[in-house]
């Protein structure tokens, strides 16, 4: 092998190693870091998508999709076994208890009516943890995990709040706020899923 055949080999590994490092570096999103894998009790989840909730202008809170595998449809996420994880950190501060409340008509405008009766003591719970923050503030994060056995933990600031909600049914109500046909935001559903 001549030398400038070796030299191209060589720029290749290199690039080649470039690109594997990169693509293991975390996503930063206005100045939150999002791991691009991580570990939920167990289960290996990789980072789907992220994007960043927007109000008119104003940058509200990033989000992040963890799956065991990518999946780039609505019905995908749903569908798809083993743990998953949504994480949201705030960008501005909000009442806690509107964002319950946003949280809650999300659920409403994405899930079929005759699933609402099911959904109202998860909402219910979900709601009372809300309240019970008062506010969030720039850097609060909070995570929604499915774990298969368990049900649904949210937790706010890494601590868990209250019991489990057993139901799957009621995980993938909040998935539709961000996932559904009438989504919070548009690109924030492209970006999740993959696609921007």
């Amino acid at each position: 092998m001549n030398r400038t055949a070796l030299q191209r080999l060589l720029a290749l590994h290199v690039f080649a190693l470039a690109a594997l490092a990169a693509s293991a570096a975390p996503v930063d999103l206005a100045g939150v870091k999002l791991d691009d894998a991580l570990e939920l009790k167990g289960s290996k989840l990789q980072l789907n998508g992220a994007g960043v909730r927007y109000k008119a202008v104003f940058k509200v809170y990033t989000a992040g999709l963890y799956l065991g595998q990518k999946a780039s449809t609505p019905d995908e996420v749903l569908a798809a076994t083993g743990a998953k994880r949504m994480t949201i950190t705030m960008l501005r501060e909000i009442d806690a208890n509107e964002l319950g409340k946003l949280f809650t008509r999300g659920v409403e405008d994405n899930s079929p009516k005759a699933e609402m009766s099911q959904l109202i003591p998860g909402l219910l719970r979900m709601s009372q943890i809300f309240s019970d923050q008062k506010q969030l503030k720039p850097g609060d994060s909070f995570t929604i995990d499915w774990l298969p056995g368990t049900g649904t933990v949210i937790s706010v600031n890494r601590t868990a709040q209250g019991e489990p909600i057993k139901e799957q049914a009621f995980f993938n109500a909040l998935m539709r706020i961000w996932l559904g046909p009438a989504p919070a935001d548009w690109k924030l559903k492209d970006a999740l899923l993959g696609k921007s």
